[in-house]
């Protein structure tokens, strides 16, 4: 238990003692041993915690401070991406559509390989790696050159790594498509989900499209329609995470993970 030490100044009347058969007067310090002393009751009922809950209040007003302010940069940032988006002129040709992807920042290149997929053929990339080449192969190079070399391997390795991951994620998109309108119009929904699980058909894809159907479900009110499917990504979820430990395999012979 916590202590307590309050010394009583000679001035306060309860802590001093007269002796009629001595003129000196003497002092004492009063000593409270315990927090919940209070002899007249003055205070009431002991409480407790409303340090903490003080502390907790002020968190709560700088967390809320903190979050709404990062929302705000969320939005500002995400305006200025839309503006910026809607006042690009697309390019026509390969020449441009290079210029393009240059002048593109990094972290909008995912959304401009989506806008542009069609554009990124097999004729632009050998239109990119015939500019790189000649640029590699010249007899002399200027630092200019030098960096634009340097820039078109960069964008060369992003876009077909980006183009890739692009047609990938259609194809499990498409995918999850039909696995989700299995999930919404079946009867029995759980034995669905272990069909799939069997069959393999449940994937991450399907849960960012539940995330996109439940987005849009909260922001049209449909909070009926949101509840159901966030119990079906939670089923989804959970079957899959068994799914992936189920793949692995822990041998206790050598302690090493196997597939």
């Amino acid at each position: 238990m916590a202590t307590l030490s309050i010394g009583i100044a000679s001035s306060a009347p309860a802590a001093t003692t007269f002796f009629s058969t001595k003129t000196k007067r003497t002092h004492f310090k009063l000593n409270i041993s315990c927090v919940q002393w209070d002899p007249e009751g003055i205070l009431g009922k002991p409480g407790s915690g409303h340090l903490a809950r003080l502390e907790f209040k002020r968190r709560l007003e700088r967390d809320a401070e903190a979050r709404e302010a990062f929302e705000q940069h969320l939005r500002e940032e995400k305006e200025r991406r839309r503006a910026l988006r809607q006042s690009r002129e697309l390019p026509d040709t390969a020449e441009e559509t290079i210029e393009y992807f240059l002048d593109t920042e990094a972290q909008e290149i995912e959304f401009e390989i989506a806008r542009l997929r069609h554009r990124l053929d097999e004729d632009f990339f050998s239109h990119l790696k015939f500019e790189i080449g000649q640029i590699r192969f010249a007899v002399s190079k200027t630092e200019d050159m030098e960096d634009r070399l340097i820039e078109l391997e960069a964008l060369q390795k992003a876009l077909q790594e980006g183009t890739e991951a692009y047609d990938k994620m259609q194809a499990e998109l498409i995918t999850a498509k039909k696995s989700l309108t299995k999930i919404l119009s079946s009867k029995d929904i759980k034995a669905t989900l272990l069909e799939m699980v069997e069959g393999n058909e449940l994937n991450r894809s399907l849960l960012t499209l539940l995330d996109e159907n439940i987005a849009n479900a909260n922001m049209d009110n449909q909070k009926q329609a949101a509840a159901f499917m966030e119990k079906i990504r939670a089923a989804v979820l959970k079957y899959l995470t068994l799914l992936y430990l189920q793949r692995f395999r822990y041998c206790t012979k050598d302690q090493t993970w196997s597939v």
